[in-house]
């Protein structure tokens, strides 16, 4: 996943989120005006496929450590206009409304 949002003069900051088979924990790089967080890709499938919201991680830096917390993008319960939805997981409590119905 690769997102960038536009800044004035035309500068922009981009984040890419990645997972990668030889990643043993989460892990965040800055280069430039770029953030990658890289994930252990075994963590990612098992996430992505299951009902668990969230990965987690910390990561050690000079002064302190760094949280790594990445964590799934569901659907609104309520239509939003103008909100593109095709790659946002369906959200728990649908399926909970759509159950006790």
């Amino acid at each position: 996943m690769k997102a960038r949002t536009g800044f004035p003069g035309g500068r922009e900051f981009q984040y890419i989120v990645e997972s990668s088979p030889a990643c043993v924990n989460p892990g965040a790089f800055l280069s430039e005006c770029v953030i990658t967080v890289r994930l252990p890709e075994a963590t990612v499938l098992k996430w992505a496929n299951s009902e668990q919201t969230s990965i987690q991680g910390e990561q050690p830096l000079d002064d302190e450590p760094l949280s790594i917390l990445v964590e799934k993008d569901f659907a609104c319960l309520a239509p939003r206009e103008g909100e593109d939805e095709s790659d946002m997981f369906p959200h728990p409590a649908a399926r909970a409304d759509s159950a006790q119905n």
